[in-house]
């Protein structure tokens, strides 16, 4: 890949993308239909070179692999890319869920398409470095490079509040970043590098460990969201056009629970251990309050977006049980809630494409006309409820096993949310799918189209096969998550023993 190795080839791809589209002249058409083509060639090619990633990666090993490394002019800072068993999952993920938007975007996007699959294939590059890289400094401008493209798919092609749901997106995110870029100059001092390899070897005082850990759970949390500051994800999901709320929802989320992964729980073990009951604390609440305040939503993609926030408590709540099932549990849970919660809003934009409106109250009966529509939309309920045999269940189960061997009071209560989270999912399907159907306009609704299935149909296919066979997912992420609970223990223990001798 131009003296580069795999890594750089599949995040920096996309771009080749971009450079075809830009050099594209005209606005007819055939102009248009051709950016579509390239973001579409673009976005597969990217995928099956995540494959063939994945092909040479070691799942029984936890080390990093396909390591490159290149020094920037001669600067202190390193261009460095690798993946281990926990980012492998989520750039597969982000390559897979890409094309599908690109095809769910075809007919739906008319007005600046160029522009639209342009600014898809940048934020597919900027998701792809934050799972890739293996330095400090360049995780970060991955981190925040993702707020810009997501801010214009947001605020150019959203919604009627778009503008505001998108500065407020901006905002939220953009003010708990500059917290963790405080803390990375703080490890810098002290570590005198920002090569992540290192900082995972390196032993922060414990002091400081609070402090650093603070100025990341800043950023963290606002990416999750974790509540209290989840109240930008409803607005951005409601006003973003339906594969920029596929993203968010798929990818962008997941960065939160990544960064406690391969930063906040392993480099500062001390603090993740003082503070796990403030997550805790949080991670009920967002389970039980978010899924009360989806219960009385009038909007379908805003009841979706709170059973996100919901969601996320699961995760958050299985990262800080710090045992193996749990973490995996999390991780679990982070790549099916990308697939089941991506294609519920996928479900919502087919709708949505016929009719115009979310309103829940304008749908009933809709089982009559769009008998297949109403089976995968079943489907993918199912599995945002955790039912057994959709991969929703294996998440779920995995966290509250793990948190259960570490507080059986925060699981009992989290399990509390899974009785409300089949409350508003049923509730929703009940009110659009069953009833009669007698609003005129719902008579002429056509079932899914041949593109319709092509997008829904994979994540269908993924969400059961996982869901019965979650092998492939544990197996791959077990050496990574193995090594990187032993290593919090281990650490914790030290502090203990050194605390004893003093």
């Amino acid at each position: 890949m131009f003296g580069f190795g795999i890594l750089s080839g599949l995040v920096f791809l996309p771009l080749v993308g971009v450079a075809f589209i830009v050099a594209l002249r005209g606005n007819d058409e055939a102009s248009v239909n051709n950016a579509r083509w390239a973001a579409l060639i673009t976005t597969l090619v990217d995928f099956l070179l995540s494959l063939y990633a994945y092909s040479k990666f070691d799942t029984t090993s936890a080390a990093f692999q396909l390591v490159e490394q290149k020094s920037w002019f001669g600067s202190g800072l390193v261009y460095k890319m690798g993946v281990d068993g926990i980012s492998m999952p989520f750039v597969i993920l982000t390559a897979f869920l890409m094309p599908i938007c690109i095809i769910a975007s075809w007919q739906s996007v008319t007005s600046r398409v160029k522009e639209y699959m342009i600014a898809f294939l940048v934020l597919e590059t900027l998701m792809l470095g934050v799972f890739c890289a293996l330095d400090l400094v360049l995780f970060y401008l991955f981190f925040e490079g993702g707020l810009i493209p997501m801010f214009l798919i947001i605020g150019i092609w959203g919604g009627k509040r778009r503008i505001y749901a998108s500065f407020k997106f901006f905002l939220y995110t953009l003010l708990g970043s500059l917290l963790m870029l405080i803390a990375v100059m703080a490890m810098y001092g002290v570590a005198g590098t920002t090569d992540i390899t290192v900082l995972l070897k390196t032993v922060f005082p414990s002091a400081m460990q609070k402090w650093l850990w603070l100025g990341f759970f800043a950023s963290l949390a606002v990416k999750m969201p974790m509540w209290p500051v989840h109240t930008w994800l409803p607005d951005a999901h409601v006003e973003a056009p339906t594969a920029g709320s596929v993203i968010l929802a798929g990818i962008l989320l997941k960065m939160g629970g990544y960064g406690f992964l391969r930063f906040s729980l392993p480099m500062f073990p001390e603090a993740s251990a003082y503070f796990a009951p403030l997550v805790f604390a949080l991670s009920i609440v967002a389970i039980i309050y978010t899924s009360l305040v989806a219960l009385v939503q009038e909007d379908m993609k805003k009841l979706i977006a709170y059973s996100s926030v919901a969601h996320m408590g699961f995760v958050t709540m299985g990262l800080f049980s710090m045992t193996e099932q749990g973490v995996q549990g999390a991780i679990f849970q982070m790549i099916s809630h990308g697939l089941v919660s991506g294609a519920l809003f996928l479900c919502v934009g087919v709708v949505y494409d016929r009719l115009h409106t979310r309103e829940i109250a304008a749908y009933g009966g809709l089982v009559e006309r769009m008998p297949l529509y109403a089976v995968v939309f079943m489907v993918f309920t199912m599995a945002n409820v955790g039912l057994p045999g959709t991969s929703g269940f294996v998440g779920e189960f995995l966290t509250m096993l793990g948190t259960f061997r570490f507080n059986n009071w925060v699981a009992a209560l989290a399990a509390t949310g899974t009785i409300l989270s089949a409350a508003y999912a049923l509730y929703l399907y009940r009110r659009i799918i069953f009833g009669v159907l007698e609003k005129p306009a719902l008579k002429a609704m056509l079932d899914l189209s041949p593109r319709e299935i092509a997008i829904l149909a994979p994540l269908l296919v993924l969400t059961i096969y996982y869901g019965v066979h979650p092998a492939p997912i544990l197996d791959g992420t077990a050496a990574s998550v193995a090594g990187l609970v032993q290593g919090y223990h281990t650490a914790l223990a030290t502090v203990v023993k050194t605390a004893a001798l003093h």
